[in-house]
């Protein structure tokens, strides 16, 4: 059985050794390079002939972070599949990190069983969210298989694309000329409505559905 390839961007080398010790472990994954930012892991890349399978990425790194690793991705390696990492639990990292084709985003605190799971299913299906977004959010989307323009007004679309920008609640009553009351009636029904517990699902919602673009 071939081993799936697994690239390591983070600057704390003592975390980074555990986090090789443990995926080489699981026997089924080979750690290809562990850089220590975005710019060593560019320079890392350009060097070597394939690119890996999988790559774990933290979020705040000196010299260049995870966000401005992740529009490099974006740009030039958009098909490269890459789980962030982070002690960083803010749902605007998280929400820009989705926009930006993070495929899952984990916290360090995470379980090793929930660890392997989550590189098993972003290899295999593709996407992996634990904590604030779970697989039962993107199974729920998957089988409604319903368009947006059909179960959801244009106001309601017009909230959801808001809604997966950093604006805050407040902002975007300002933006619509709707009050904060009459905002949370809009994401409680879009709650109801696709689903979802949470702001991060709604973004994840609209990417999958193309309401926005990533």
């Amino acid at each position: 059985m071939k081993r799936s390839s697994i690239a390591i961007v983070d600057d704390h080398l003592l975390f980074a050794q555990s986090l090789t010790s443990l995926i080489v472990a699981l026997d089924k994954y080979d750690v290809l390079f562990h850089a220590y930012n975005g710019q060593d892991f560019i320079v890392q890349m350009q060097r070597i002939a394939n690119a890996p399978d999988l790559v774990l990425l933290d979020i705040n790194m000196p010299v260049m972070d995870g966000l401005e690793t992740m529009s490099w991705i974006r740009e030039h390696a958009p098909g490269l599949k890459v789980l962030a990492l982070s002690m960083d639990d803010r749902e605007e990292t998280i929400i820009r990190m989705l926009r930006l084709g993070a495929r899952g985003y984990l916290l360090k605190d995470i379980h090793p069983d929930g660890f392997e799971k989550a590189l098993d299913d972003t290899l295999s299906k593709g996407f992996y969210f634990s904590d604030r977004i779970t697989n039962t959010i993107l199974e729920s989307i998957d089988k409604k298989e319903i368009s947006a323009g059909m179960c959801l007004k244009e106001r309601e679309v017009e909230f959801l694309k808001l809604a997966c920008t950093e604006r805050t609640y407040k902002e975007i009553a300002e933006d619509m000329f709707l009050s904060p009351k009459t905002i949370d009636g809009y994401r409680e029904v879009l709650f109801e409505k696709l689903d979802v517990k949470s702001r991060i699902g709604l973004v994840l919602y609209a990417i999958k559905n193309k309401l926005i673009e990533i």
